[in-house]
Formats: C-alpha cells, structure tokens, sequence
C-alpha cells in the first residue's frame, strides 16, 4: 500500500517536472526533482533532470558536482554533452575537449560543442573542418548560427595567422557575418573595404533590432558597441587617432557588459597615448584586469595587453613593475623579442647601455632564428652612443641582410661619415657579387653597379670605378652620360683608350636641339638678354682695343645733420660718450637751487651769489681742459654739442610739482 502511495506521489512530481520543464521554470522543476530523488536516489532520469535544471539555472559547479558524485549511475556516454558543457562553461576547456573525446557516440550536440572547444583552444583549421562537416550533414533552424560561426573561424585564421581566407559563399544576410567579413578583410589590410563592412552590418543591425518593441534605444547602442570599436580600430590603423579616440571613449562612456570589448578598447587608448598622458594610461589599464577577460580574450590579445602594461610601467619609472612584467612575459615565451626589447629599454632609460646591449648579445647567442632584429637595435644604441665603427661591425655579421640595398645604403653611410672610403666600397663589392651569383642583370644589381660607381668617382677613385662603368656601358651601350663618365675615368689611367672609346660619342649634330634663341632670352626665365647690336658701338671699339668696362660705383648716400648744424663750429669729439663719460662732465648738483629767498644759514643773503660764482666769469677757464679745444676754450666754452642742441625757440621743458592734497579740507586755510 505505502510503495503504490509512493508510486502515485512521484508520477505527480514527474507531471510537475514536465508542466515546469515546458514552461521553463527550472528552479520550480528543480524542486520536484529532489523530492523524486528521496524516494528514489538512484534514479537515473531525475539525476539527469536535476544536472539539466541546474545547468538552464546557471549552476555549472553543482551540476558538474552532481555528475561526479554519481559517476556510477551516470556514465559518460548518459551525460557526456552536459558535463563537457559544464567544464566549457567553467573554463575548463581542455577537460571539456577530453570529455566530448571520450564519448562514444558523437551526437550533433556533442559535435556543436567540440567546434566551440576548437575555437576557444585557437585550433582554428579542425574547427573550420568541424564546422563545415556541422553545415553539410545537418538541417535545422540553427543553421543561420552555424554559417556564423564559420565565418567567425575564417576572420580568426585571417586575423591571427594572417592565412588568406577563402571564400566561403556564405551570403551576408545578418549583421553578425557583415562583421566577420569585416575583420577578415582587416586581417588582410583592406581597411576601407572592411569599413564599407562594418557601414552595412551597423545599419542591418538597426533594422533587425528596431523592429523588435521590446527593445531600446540603449540596448541598440549597446549592440552597436563591438562594431563601432572595430570602426575606431581602423581609424587609428589609417592614423585617425583623434577619430579613433573619441569613438572609443564613447562606448567606454555607455559601460557595456562586454569585459573583452572593454579591455580591447582601454588597451587601444593606451597605445594611442605612448609617453603621453600617462595618467589616463593608468586609469584604462584598471580595465584591463577585470575579471574574466583572460576567458573573452585570444593569447596574441592578452599578450599584447600585458606587454603595454611593462611598457606603461617603464614610462611611469616603475623600473622594478617594468623589469618585473618583462621578465614574466619573457618566461612565457622565451623566443619572443619584446620582453627582452622591453628590458634594454628600460635598463637605456638607467643609463646602463653597456649592459642592455650584452642583455641583447645574450639573447641573440641563444636565438639564432631572432638574431636580425637584435642585432639591429644594439647597432642603434651603440650610434646614439657614438661608436657608429662598432655599429658597422654588427650590421656586417648580419649576413641574411648584407645584400639588401637598405643595408647596403646605411653601411655606405655610416662609413662615408666616419671617412673610411675603403669600407665602403668594400661594402659594394660585396653586395654586387651576392646579386652577381644569385640575381645577375637584376634592376637591384644594375642599381647598385651605378651608386658604386658614382661614389668612387666622387672620393677621387676613377681608376677603381671604370670596372662598374665598362659593365654599366656592356648593358646600356646607349647610355652616353655613361660612357662619359667612363672617358673621363680612362682619362687619367688610359688616355689611348680614352680617345678610342670617345669615338663612340655621337656626333654634335645629333644632340644639336632645335631652339629659338631669340625667343628663350625674350622668355621671364633668361636671366641674360643680347644687346641689339649698334647701340653702344664705343664701348664695343673700346673691348677690342683691350680696355674693360669701369664697374659702376655705388653712391654713397649723405648722412644727416642735426637741424641747427653750425659748419663753422668744431663739434665736440667726445659727443657719442655717455654724458657720465666725458671727461669735462663733473656730476649734477640736486636740490641746490640758486637765488631762493629763505634758504641757507639765518641772516646771510644772496646779492653778491652771482659774484662770487666763477663759473659765470668769460675769463675763468674750467678746472681741466677739453679735449681738442686748444686755446679757443673761451669761444667754445658756451657751445652746446651739436647733438645735444635744441631747436631756436623751442620752450624749455620744466618739471611740474605735484601738490599734495590735503586730506579732508575741501577748500580755503
């Protein structure tokens, strides 16, 4: 009686279970299933069942917790696609590849989510193989998502492993494969393509998400957000930086829930300040380290990430954050170059050159493949260091680029500074015979023949430049400029063989230019014009008698006297000293005002002041001469200079006296 009791209580809750399935409440049906699972612990529908419900409520670690705890009842191949989605869910995406591996028979579910596992583990071709095996062999509604996914794969291998993508057929109906359209083509370069895109996926994106009544005007913006950063992304690739930064700081401004766009874009910002406007730098890096962007983000993206923040580090003169971050960086890929740029940068900025380039030695020695690009950056610091000979010697043992013409120019250079001649050529001859033996007659080779040419012609070495003229000449034999350059080379070493090859030079009639002469010297640009001939028939007689012309003499121009210049008197020789200068000058006397009634001692007058002041005598001479007066000194005595003479009749200029006013009185005693 009590087991059919039991038998009608949970075919009631397996009613429940069913209506809540149906109508999607999980965490109702959730409740039923556990009252199934105490009548019943084992059962293995209802475990089944409460992993589901676990899994729609987002509780990824119970439902994995339940599937462990029951391993016996619920084998792999029952809940195989559960637990590879809880493990996927939780970021445990290389035990979720383990798990779909394992299961012996692979359901479409189970094939959907090893695609995703593919892509999230960056194994893009067996994901482009799972996809494609997905759109081939099944039918359903999910078949718009898979096409998407696909194409997503495709911009992946374009944006990541710069592989040319193909063309899929796939027809861009929805604003989601518009957008990995998009950065295929901006994995290729073809940035205004990829705009034209990226144009066409915003407005498919307004017209699918408008017609919906439910959704707002922000949540448009907010789905817009990924495709307008992939916008400012190629504003700052065409060097629209200003563009580019107002776009990205007005989706930081709506704060999407995206913690990889968001890291994406503080991580562009910062790239677009450098050195420059650190303190915003240091506010985006906080974006950068939310949580779960290491889930959203691919490694190339994160690595870029942590590599800006060692070099934000080392603008901001946190040597140990900088040295620190370099070091972590290097140790996760030993062979990449940036960690150990980063450090001899920093070490640069501490003044240690000697040791950033045997940091750099240190890393060429055990990489060869890398070598190049170090080996260039120690040839800079030892220029900015001033050893640019050293400089040459490391930029020679390069030797997969000492043929290149860019090499060869900087070398040419360097040496050509440092007046080693002998080097530099030696630096041509070396790239001419590799272009000799690999690409004879190329445009490169013939180029180089040239400027080796023209320099030794230029540093005095004609006899070592008639080899690289003679093998110019053999494949041009109608360069005359050339084979001018050659006479004049066998000029000085040969001149029988000069005048043999001279022969060669065309005629003087065939490189005569038919000119109208007249109208060349009436032209703007003829800085000579002839004169017509019986105008100045003297002149001409007198060249022929061997007389030159007399060069015109320039008028000198009369300087200016002062208005009142008197010729008669002799101006003073001292007139452009400063008046403390001159050696009559004898200093002013202040506040001494003569002929005040009032002043000096109590009962003396002034009548017979102007008698007893020598000064106003003719006959009194000045206590030492003037230079250059002689005996006329009383004639000169009351002579103004003549530059320091006023105007007749000007008025004299007197000092007005302020008169202090008295406070509070507003008129009479």
């Amino acid at each position: 009686m009590a087991a059919a009791a039991g038998s009608v209580a949970a075919a009631a809750l397996w009613s429940e279970v069913n209506r809540c399935g149906q109508n999607g409440d999980f965490a109702r049906a959730l409740k039923s299933v556990n009252k199934i699972l105490q009548i019943s612990k084992d059962d293995v529908t209802a475990l089944q069942c409460k992993v589901v419900c676990l899994i729609q409520n987002g509780n990824f670690k119970e439902a994995l917790s339940v599937i462990n705890t029951h391993t016996k009842v619920l084998t792999n191949d029952v809940i195989a696609f559960e637990k590879a989605y809880c493990e996927y869910r939780l970021n445990r995406i290389e035990n979720a590849l383990k798990t779909i591996q394992s299961a012996s028979q692979q359901t479409d579910k189970l094939k959907e989510l090893y695609g995703q596992v593919l892509y999230r583990l960056e194994r893009y071709d067996d994901c482009l193989a799972a996809y494609r095996d997905l759109i081939r062999n099944s039918q359903d509604e999910y078949e718009e998502e898979r096409k998407t996914n696909l194409s997503a794969v495709v911009a992946a291998q374009s944006t990541w492993e710069k592989v040319m993508p193909e063309d899929l057929g796939l027809r861009e109906a929805t604003y989601e494969l518009c957008y990995n359209s998009a950065c295929a083509l901006i994995g290729q370069g073809k940035l205004n393509e990829a705009m034209k895109k990226l144009q066409r996926a915003e407005e498919l994106c307004r017209q699918s998400l408008s017609e919906d009544s439910d959704v707002t005007e922000e949540d448009i913006e907010a789905e817009l957000a990924i495709i307008h950063g992939q916008m400012a992304y190629i504003m700052q690739l065409q060097g629209r930086t200003e563009d580019a930064l107002q776009l990205y700081n007005q989706i930081i401004k709506l704060k999407p829930t995206d913690v990889g766009l968001l890291a994406v874009i503080a991580n562009n910002i910062i790239t677009i300040n450098k050195d420059q406007n650190v303190f915003d730098s240091k506010k985006k890096v906080k974006l950068t380290n939310a949580e779960g962007v290491e889930h959203k983000l691919s490694k190339k993206q994160l690595q870029a990430i942590e590599f800006n923040k060692a070099l934000l580090a080392m603008y901001t003169n946190q040597a140990d954050q900088c040295r620190k971050l370099s070091a972590s960086l290097q140790s996760q890929s030993p062979e990449h170059l940036l960690p150990v740029l980063i450090q001899a940068a920093q070490l640069c900025r501490e003044k240690q050159h000697a040791k950033a380039v045997g940091l750099l030695q240190d890393f060429a020695d055990q990489h060869p493949a890398n070598a190049a690009e170090i080996k260039l950056t120690m040839a800079q610091l030892k220029i900015a260091q001033g050893s640019v000979t050293k400089a040459c010697m490391i930029l020679r043992s390069i030797e997969e680029l000492q043929h290149k013409p860019g090499m060869v120019s900087a070398l040419v250079t360097m040496y050509s500074h440092e007046e080693d001649i002998d080097s530099a050529i030696e630096v041509f001859t070396q790239a001419i015979q590799w272009y000799q033996q690999f690409q004879p007659k190329s445009p490169v080779h013939l180029s180089l023949i040239r400027e080796a040419a023209n320099f030794k012609l230029k540093h005095g070495r004609k006899k070592e430049a008639i080899s690289d003229l003679e093998e110019l000449w053999k494949q041009n034999p109608k360069d005359v400029h050339t084979l001018a350059q050659l006479i004049s080379a066998y000029s000085l070493v040969d001149p029988e063989k000069a005048k043999v090859l001279s022969k060669h030079l065309p005629s003087s009639d065939t490189l005569s230019l038919k000119v109208d002469v007249d109208a060349l010297e009436n032209s703007h640009g003829a800085t000579y014009i002839r004169k017509k001939a019986g105008k100045l028939a003297g002149d001409n007689q007198q060249k022929e008698q061997g007389q030159g012309d007399a060069k015109k003499k320039k008028k000198k121009k009369k300087g200016k006297l002062p208005k009142n210049y008197d010729p008669k008197v002799t101006p003073d020789p001292e007139r452009w000293l400063p008046m403390r200068e001159r050696s009559y000058y004898r200093g002013r006397k202040k506040g001494k005002k003569k002929d005040q009634v009032g002043k000096g001692t109590q009962g003396s007058t002034t009548a017979g002041s102007s008698e007893l002041d020598a000064s106003r005598t003719a006959s009194s001479p000045p206590t030492s001469p003037r230079p250059g007066s002689g005996t006329a000194v009383s004639a000169t005595s009351n002579v103004i200079p003549p530059r320091h003479q006023k105007p007749a009749g000007a008025p004299a200029t007197k000092k007005k006296q302020q008169q202090k006013k008295k406070k509070g009185a507003k008129g009479g005693w």
